[in-house]
């Protein structure tokens, strides 16, 4: 019997099992695909403070990006740059398998083509049922970590419900023309409510993806359209490839002996999508608090709620400024949005939000704030300045 399995080897898994197992104690990392580097939906960006908190270099960097080009529906064009490197573009395959490497080398043990069917938690342990090559397999452990991206039905059997809210990606990589910055699209042609991107990879590569409500691959596929039709990319023979992307924590993200991390739990930007730093900030915690738990060897959901406590206390309030940010942008009409760029770029905003030491790449809910309290995009969204509440939001 392991002290932990870890259900998911994406970042999240692989991280908590890099912790835990330097910690001592026996943990197994489940995974559904037959190896690790098993190609992701996931524009594979993340930010300078991510990249330098959990050592995400070498190998795995494609490139560092300090600029990125935003087009509104209507075709104008905002630029932001900054003279250091805010995000690096990262081969997210390649950042599995390092992840992977790293909780190896600490003495965790993997599985591949094993995928979880439930979850059965004992008074003196867990129980993991998985289907490995058409056969049935269990492992026992003293608890589990949830980690598989986002599974609504496995949470639901353990009792902790499911995120209230998500959206589906698309991506496909293409052959790209001279492109040198991130580019993002706005517009209810391109991605009703949400955006599409083009992101460069390597000499002429990229990826092209967008986050939509319905019909995803359909709007990626116009959207590659376009930019073939202006001499960006060539998509020929693309691939694509889907994820579905919760907006919304869990109502709950323990149990007794159980934890979920990650996308699983619901830990994701709502502005962009993105999940790993939030992912494997999260998956710090949880081995943080398991560890403590399985020394004491008090593993009840008493026990383990600290974990929700702290999560909360560290992102809860950027995920609930950025839900409502989201939900904002989703009611806007496409010239509502082309406003707001005519403002951002015309009335000194852009630069106040660039210069604002506490607006980064990966946290989102300051900008959020102070771009909708601006007076003159508020009048345009049609709104009041955010509430107030949202300011107290995580403060407790």
């Amino acid at each position: 019997m392991y002290d932990v399995v870890v259900i998911g080897a994406g970042p999240v898994g692989s991280q908590v099992a890099c912790r835990l197992a330097g910690m001592g104690y026996s943990v197994a990392v489940l995974e559904r695909n037959t190896r690790l580097g098993e190609q992701v939906c996931c524009s594979g960006i993340v930010g300078r403070e991510c990249a330098n908190s959990f050592s995400i270099n070498g190998g795995v960097v494609l490139r560092a990006a300090n600029s990125a080009r935003l087009f509104s529906p209507s075709g104008r064009m905002i630029r932001l740059r900054r003279d250091e490197p805010q995000a690096f573009i990262v081969d997210r395959a390649a950042l599995n398998m390092e992840l992977a490497r790293r909780a190896q080398e600490k003495g965790a043990d993997y599985v591949l083509s094993c995928l979880c069917r439930d979850v059965v938690v004992r008074d003196d342990k867990v129980r993991v049922e998985t289907v490995s090559q058409g056969k049935s397999l269990h492992f026992e452990a003293r608890a589990a970590v949830v980690a598989t991206g986002f599974a609504p039905g496995l949470t639901e059997k353990l009792g902790l419900g499911r995120s209230g809210d998500f959206v589906t990606g698309a991506q496909a990589e293409v052959s790209a023309c001279a492109l040198d910055e991130i580019e993002v699209y706005f517009g209810s042609e391109i991605a009703p409510g949400f955006f599409g991107w083009l992101v460069p990879t390597q000499p002429e590569r990229a990826l092209v993806g967008l986050l939509s409500r319905h019909s995803p691959g359909l709007y990626l596929r116009k959207l590659m359209s376009s930019l073939e039709a202006e001499g960006k990319i060539v998509s020929d023979g693309a691939n694509i490839t889907y994820g579905a992307i919760p907006l919304k924590p869990l109502p709950r993200t323990y149990t007794d002996r159980v934890l979920v991390a990650g996308d699983a739990a619901g830990m994701v930007k709502p502005t962009t999508g993105g999940g790993v730093y939030y992912g494997l900030m999260s998956a710090n915690l949880a081995a943080d608090t398991l560890g403590k738990a399985l020394e004491t060897d008090k593993l009840s959901a008493d026990d383990l709620s600290g974990y929700e406590r702290k999560w909360k206390s560290e992102l809860g309030r950027e995920l609930q400024v950025g839900f409502w940010g989201r939900k904002l942008y989703e009611r806007l009409r496409d010239r509502q949005v082309d406003k707001a760029f005519d403002i951002i770029l015309s009335d000194g905003v852009l630069d106040a939000l660039l210069g604002s030491p506490d607006v980064s790449f990966d946290w989102h809910g300051e900008a959020v704030l102070k771009l909708v309290g601006h007076h003159a995009v508020s009048r345009v969204l049609r709104v009041v300045r955010a509430p107030l509440r949202l300011s107290r939001i995580g403060s407790n």
